[in-house]
């Protein structure tokens, strides 16, 4: 039982490892994740401020992997161009789209007060 917990967790790291080395959108979040928690330390955010950030990260790594996983599954089984498996992966690209768009919504929020603070 306990070795099926560490084999369920040892498959998740797993796959963590393989979206971060296949999908080069992956470690762009990864760069603007990083970007944005130096930035939440910096400005001393609230903890609110931070269970949005948060949320935002875990929003855009999710969609990052369902779309990652889609596409895997869409190249095994249709390896050859097909217009539903064109429109599957181009509906997983969107969902990635939309959640890092709303991760900016919530970034601008949170920090635009931040950043023109230091401007003035």
């Amino acid at each position: 039982m306990v070795k099926n917990r560490i084999n369920s967790f040892k498959y998740a790291f797993k796959g963590i490892y393989a979206m971060f080395r296949s999908e080069p959108n992956a470690r762009i979040h990864l760069v603007a994740m990083i970007l944005v928690v130096v930035a939440g330390v910096y400005f001393s955010i609230t903890p609110g401020q931070w269970t949005a950030v948060v949320l935002c990260i875990g929003f855009v790594f999710t969609a990052e992997a369902f779309n990652t996983a889609i596409e895997a599954i869409i190249d095994l089984v249709s390896p050859d161009q097909h217009p539903l498996a064109g429109k599957a992966k181009d509906v997983a690209a969107a969902a990635v789209l939309i959640s890092a768009i709303t991760a900016i919504i919530v970034g601008l929020f949170v920090f635009l007060p931040e950043f023109l603070a230091v401007i003035k």
